[in-house]
């Protein structure tokens, strides 16, 4: 059986899928590491911050 990292990792090398945001869930969720997400992506993970409107 897969581990998380490599089913994203089949994600992103197989099947194309290069949204980071796709993968920053996965690290928010605690389900991966961000090493795990620097492996998988090949970029360093950057917390995205998300503005209530006034």
């Amino acid at each position: 059986m897969m581990n998380q990292v490599q089913i994203l990792q089949m994600f992103w090398n197989d099947w194309g899928n290069h949204d980071l945001g796709f993968y920053k869930v996965y690290v928010q969720c605690g389900a991966i590491t961000k090493d795990d997400y620097k492996k998988v992506t090949g970029q360093d993970y950057e917390a995205v911050t998300e503005t209530q409107p006034a």
